[in-house]
């Protein structure tokens, strides 16, 4: 008799060991929270004359106020101009740049640029993966590029920046959204003008 109480107790013992073991011992799943973007800003340098600055300020994110843009002036015809993007979350003292996170991630994030409305412009990659992650890779990231401003003419300039493209898709690594697959972090629209 004292065998089977013995044994009994034993076995809750064993049971309750069991159903209280946490599961501390499993790697915990890292949790990527998306960065608040309110701003986004390109500095469009020539090689001579003067910079044209690009902006957009969203404070209220998807809240019922449009974004606030503004264009600092026009293209010259037949310019080449360096561009760079840098992302803010303005929402926060002090201001917090997003670009660090990107460069971190730059695996996982590409910028890409759609020109429309007949505007007259060629932007190209001038930055990749490898700049900032050192693994050989040749993907862009697109926070620095180059626009050719040709011929006089008027269209938009969408910048879009994608988080986990599908890098490897057709046409992706040349700038080619289409098949990019991933989620918008942030997406806007700036109206140039070439004179």
């Amino acid at each position: 008799m004292k065998t089977i109480k013995y044994s009994i107790l034993a076995l809750v013992a064993l049971i309750n060991l069991n159903s209280c073991s946490s599961d501390d011992d499993s790697t915990p799943e890292i949790i990527n929270e998306e960065e608040v973007i309110t701003t986004v800003e390109v500095v469009l340098t020539p090689t001579t004359g003067d910079a044209v600055t690009l902006k957009s300020i969203d404070l209220d994110g998807d809240g019922p106020n449009a974004p606030v843009l503004s264009v600092s002036g026009p293209l010259q015809v037949g310019m080449l101009y360096n561009g760079v993007v840098t992302l803010k979350n303005e929402t926060v003292s002090p201001v917090k740049v997003i670009n660090e996170e990107i460069e971190e991630e730059a695996d996982e994030h590409q910028f890409f640029y759609r020109i429309t409305g007949g505007l007259d412009a060629t932007v190209t990659y001038t930055d990749s993966e490898n700049d900032y992650l050192s693994n050989n890779s040749t993907n862009p990231v697109g926070l620095q590029f180059s626009l050719q401003a040709n011929a006089a003419s008027s269209g938009g300039l969408t910048i879009t920046l994608i988080h986990e493209p599908a890098k490897d898709a057709a046409g992706v690594v040349n700038g080619d959204i289409t098949n990019a697959a991933g989620e918008t972090d942030v997406e806007q629209t700036f109206n140039l003008s070439i004179e």
